[in-house]
């Protein structure tokens, strides 16, 4: 039979603390309820500490635009958030691991600004931690509108084994109302998700795209020319395949390569023409 609930007023609640005829417990003698609740400490292994900083990282490192939504901290809080997400952006690519507790020490101080938490979804997911991704890529979703990162939370589904689940979270948005360049990344994602099910013609449907343009390319066409490629290859379709790769290289080279010039030679180039192969 199930316990009863207590009712208001009868005994006296697990949270009050007595007032008279207290003692300390004797060795041995078990603790009350309400010194485990409220005095308890955590112990080396439980506690959670934030990541070292150098000191010649500096708040100022971070770009204004992301240091002005910190505004809503303490002076001390926000360069200290700042700090570690300059830390973030530092090591995202050489070392995801390391990258995540920083992003987490930010939140752990930021996590009601919607950008902090985005920038920990993105590098748990960096670092593989798919679950705490898509923890808090939706979370992010929820609270902002933005389905920048639609692309991260279908593939993020896909690394915890649920690529039904994947599909679904992609289909349920509006493509249309997507940058190009999001648009092509959910494509990929799609695709994936297509090809953990065996569905591979399916898959290459899903990379058949507006911006799947063999004539015209932008800095998005690169992973999905590959994708598109790789693709091919999968169904046995070589000579289509050995084409669209041409064609990555190519858009590759012309977006990616290293200049031959000095630093300042570079330009920035938002169109490229591909003839045909």
């Amino acid at each position: 039979m199930a316990e009863q609930p207590r009712r208001r007023n009868e005994g006296r609640s697990d949270f009050q603390r007595p007032r008279d005829g207290y003692r300390k417990p004797n060795d041995g003698e078990r603790r009350p309820d309400w010194q485990n609740r409220v005095d308890r400490k955590p112990n080396d292994e439980t506690r959670v500490r934030a990541p070292r900083i150098p000191d010649e990282i500096l708040a100022t490192d971070l770009e204004m635009p992301l240091r002005a939504q910190l505004k809503t901290l303490t002076a001390e809080n926000a360069e200290t958030t700042a700090r570690h997400l300059v830390m973030v952006q530092m090591l995202i690519e050489s070392d995801p691991e390391l990258a995540l507790r920083h992003a987490q020490a930010a939140a752990s101080r930021a996590g009601r600004i919607g950008f902090v938490r985005e920038t920990l979804g993105i590098v748990a997911y960096t670092a593989g931690e798919y679950s705490l991704a898509l923890r808090e890529l939706l979370a992010h979703r929820r609270s902002s509108g933005s389905l920048d990162q639609i692309p991260l939370i279908v593939d993020s589904e896909r690394g915890l084994g649920r690529p039904k689940r994947a599909l679904e979270e992609g289909r349920a948005i509006d493509r249309s109302k997507l940058q190009p360049s999001v648009r092509v990344n959910l494509a990929i994602a799609m695709s994936g998700a297509r090809l953990d099910l065996g569905e591979n013609e399916l898959a290459l449907a899903e990379l058949e795209i507006l911006e799947l343009n063999p004539a015209k390319a932008f800095d998005y066409s690169v992973p999905l020319f590959w994708a598109y490629s790789d693709t091919l290859e999968i169904l046995g379709r070589t000579s289509e395949a050995e084409h669209w790769a041409q064609l990555a290289l190519r858009a590759e080279k012309a977006f990616f390569s290293e200049p031959t010039g000095t630093a300042e030679s570079v330009s920035v180039i938002e169109e490229l023409e591909l003839p045909d192969a």
